[in-house]
């Protein structure tokens, strides 16, 4: 069983204001469905990366974009949904935080410390603002930092590397106000960008600074902890600073993960078409989730010992849970 393959219409890219690229534009599926097609870059595996992703978020419990592979003109590529209503604005990190902060640099680059998960937090803890629209929000987890956690917890899991100022940020509609945006643009992750050779050298070498393990274990986010910091936190650093913020939601989005097989990876890895993925970017990525997945078990087990001494509702139960 594989993901379907949708077909995208010829005349597509014509149908709507384009975003000044062909591999990149919005279309209309039907009279009701939105859509953006993103052709991913050759040679690389984003798109397989951009649809597993979307689908562990599935098994996680994230509010996140849909994604779905698609073929354009007989290019590869993927399909979401929008996730603005027709009646609301997504303002991006970048527009908030130059809001809110002076002097920070709305159109700074990827590595910019300005970008701290500190500031970002202090936006999501601004009076009014909800958690994302049509999200059955589980009672542990009840404020918009608590669902940012749940997105470091995957950008943790899958290695993203992209959560940038402007791949976060807050929807505005009439009727909710300021709602948090669901997560989106996950495509930098799982070695999507390594080649085959450089893939079965990392899994082979006895070199362990070659190594897969050592070398995804450092996967950077797109977020700093200080704004003097030289370099981004992990992606696993990144998760451990928003639990500490968070405990009792950290502990939950941790739950969550506990309760994924491990084999369940692979066969959301199998599920993609064999002339989308080859066999050493399974084997790759397969080793990413469980390399993550296990160091973030081991920040669960620590989380566990000190929300355990913190007067939070019951958190004693949740943690439990991680290290049963």
């Amino acid at each position: 069983m594989t993901y379907q393959v949708l077909d995208v219409p010829t005349d597509a890219s014509t149908q709507l204001e384009q975003l000044g690229t062909k591999a990149k534009f919005w279309f209309r599926l039907d009279a009701e469905r939105r859509m953006l097609f993103k052709e991913g870059r050759p040679g690389t595996g984003e798109n397989w990366a951009e649809k597993i992703s979307c689908e562990v978020a599935s098994l996680l419990g994230l509010p996140h974009a849909e994604y779905a592979l698609a073929l354009w003109r007989g290019r590869q590529g993927v399909v979401t949904p929008s996730i603005v209503p027709e009646n609301g604005r997504l303002i991006h990190g970048n527009e908030l935080l130059a809001k809110v902060f002076d002097q920070y640099d709305p159109v700074a680059s990827y590595r910019d410390s300005q970008h701290t998960l500190r500031r970002v937090v202090a936006v999501l803890r601004s009076p009014g603002v909800g958690l994302p629209l049509a999200w059955p929000e589980p009672d542990e987890v009840t404020s918009a930092v608590g669902v940012f956690a749940g997105y470091l917890l995957l950008d943790a899991l899958v290695g993203n590397q992209d959560r940038h100022h402007e791949n976060w940020g807050l929807i505005w509609t009439p009727d909710q106000g300021l709602t948090l945006v669901a997560s989106f643009d996950h495509a930098s992750c799982l070695g999507r960008n390594e080649s085959d050779a450089v893939r079965i050298e990392r899994l082979n070498t006895r070199d362990i600074g070659r190594s897969v393990e050592h070398f995804f274990s450092r996967a950077r986010s797109g977020l700093y902890e200080t704004h003097s910091s030289k370099n981004p936190m992990t992606t696993l650093e990144a998760f451990a600073d928003a639990l500490k913020l968070d405990p009792v939601a950290g502990c939950y989005w941790l739950g969550r993960l506990e309760a994924i097989e491990l084999c369940t990876f692979d066969e959301l890895l199998r599920q993609i078409p064999h002339d989308w993925i080859t066999s050493p970017a399974i084997v790759v990525a397969e080793s990413v989730q469980a390399i993550h997945q296990f160091a973030l078990g081991k920040i669960g087990e620590v989380a566990a010992h000190h929300v355990g001494h913190l007067r939070l509702g019951n958190p004693h139960a949740l943690c439990r849970r991680l290290l049963s």
